[in-house]
């Protein structure tokens, strides 16, 4: 529950839910035809879930609710609102659990198809969870309303099970029974991930895939199931090592690689993964809700995560500026602050090479355009190409013409026009944000 509260603080574009509030929640009967078939299905926060199974092809529309409580009538705040009193232990009724009613095309595709998605789609040995959301409102569930649905979905909870027992996963936990008292949710919890562009991807599970079964028998298991393999802790970086979990067809993992790592030129080293567990032999903090979730390990234990990417590249860089940098360098950086003349890096650093940003690694100035000032900070007559952005700068009385890294961000310095030839411009720059890269040759 907490985990989607803040969720929806952090999505600028989200709907507030209190000011929703007052929509009344929908009765609604579930039915199936002769053309179309249906089944519940409860995999913690819907907004997720909806998203997920929507994916599947010949799946006609999912729709938020909830089920498989004691109460006949009741919405989102009386869910949460009945949680907490069994959670103080006020009342002893059953929670509706939050579901997505899954309507598909039986002609296009089968009840075991949309069921190995629900399985492949979260993590269903958590109990009364998914990830960092708690609660009986988040138990995993299977809603069926025919003995033939049950039976398959028991025979399916089964295969998966193996599958998870080779992965070293637990015990499933996920209820299923006959569905009863199902709720249509408020209309602002339908297609949420739609409405909202910058909410977050669902996870993809635990990893693990089911396992494909062969002619000679429906329950017949592979030597081994297809799994999405763990990192391991002693091939990565142990010092410090980012990790960005992923989930397959999240258009903001998309983003990410594109806008982030395809450039990538920082020192920290960093992997992806389509597994949402730690790195074989690390700790996470907590479980993983979103994706992507960017995440920096020191000494094999998680010290601080990134939670989605909507395109905002100079928050990610001052998020990781803040774990790389010491408290001199964020004052500047961050603050627009200014080191003591004659105190910072690199005044007479005098060796070929690049003095590049000390987030991103990208380069901002090279040696050759380095000359001394007598100001008391190093100074450029010409930066790299499109390293830098300029911005009119009022502060202090004074007009002055700031310059940031425009790769992260971060305030480097000032411009003045009284350099030497051929720009005339002197780039003002505090060492202290600087980081030197020597050419090859000159390394020692």
């Amino acid at each position: 529950m907490l985990s989607k509260l803040l969720t929806i603080f952090i999505l600028s574009t989200s709907l507030i839910l209190t000011a929703c509030a007052k929509e009344p929640a929908m009765n609604s009967s579930p039915t199936s035809s002769d053309k179309t078939d249906y089944i519940v299905l409860g995999m913690g926060c819907f907004w997720g879930a909806e998203k997920r199974m929507g994916e599947v092809p010949g799946v006609i529309t999912v729709e938020s609710g909830y089920a498989g409580g004691d109460q006949k009538n009741a919405g989102y705040y009386d869910v949460l609102g009945l949680e907490k009193e069994i959670r103080y232990g006020k009342s002893d009724l059953r929670n509706h659990a939050e579901v997505v009613k899954v309507t598909f095309d039986p002609q296009k595709t089968d009840l075991e198809t949309v069921l190995i998605k629900f399985w492949e789609s979260h993590d269903p040995t958590q109990g009364d969870r998914q990830g960092n959301d708690i609660g009986t409102n988040y138990r995993s569930a299977i809603y069926t309303h025919s003995d033939a649905q049950t039976a398959l979905a028991k025979k399916t909870e089964a295969i998966y099970q193996k599958a998870l027992n080779k992965a070293g996963f637990g015990k499933i936990t996920t209820e299923i029974a006959p569905l009863r008292n199902y709720i249509t949710a408020e209309e602002y919890h339908q297609d949420y991930l739609k409405k909202n562009p910058n909410g977050y991807c669902g996870l993809g599970g635990t990893g693990v895939k089911y396992p494909v079964s062969t002619p000679d028998s429906a329950n017949a298991m592979p030597e081994k199931s297809p799994v999405t393999k763990r990192l391991e802790g002693t091939d990565l970086n142990n010092e410090r090592q980012l990790v960005v979990f992923e989930a397959e067809d999240c258009a903001f993992c998309k983003k990410f690689k594109a806008e982030i790592l395809s450039t990538w030129q920082s020192e920290v080293p960093i992997v992806t993964t389509l597994n949402p567990n730690a790195p074989e032999g690390w700790s996470l903090e907590k479980a993983l809700f979103a994706t992507p979730t960017i995440v920096l390990f020191e000494q094999g234990k998680e010290v601080s995560r990134y939670t989605g990417y909507n395109g905002d590249k100079e928050r990610f860089w001052k998020w990781l500026g803040f774990r790389l940098l010491t408290p001199d360098q964020r004052r500047i950086a961050f603050e627009q602050g200014t080191e003591y003349a004659f105190t910072g890096s690199h005044l007479d650093e005098k060796r070929p090479g690049t003095f590049v940003d000390p987030i991103t690694g990208a380069a901002l100035f090279r040696s050759d355009t380095k000359f001394e000032s007598g100001s008391g900070w190093p100074s450029f007559f010409n930066p790299v190409e499109g390293a830098i952005t300029e911005h009119k700068d009022t502060s202090h009385g004074m007009t002055r013409i700031e310059v940031r890294s425009a790769s992260s961000g971060i305030h480097l310095g000032h411009v003045f026009n009284d350099g030497p030839p051929p720009t005339h411009k002197r780039y003002c720059i505090n060492g202290n944000v600087l980081k030197f890269v020597p050419d090859e040759q000159t390394e020692q």
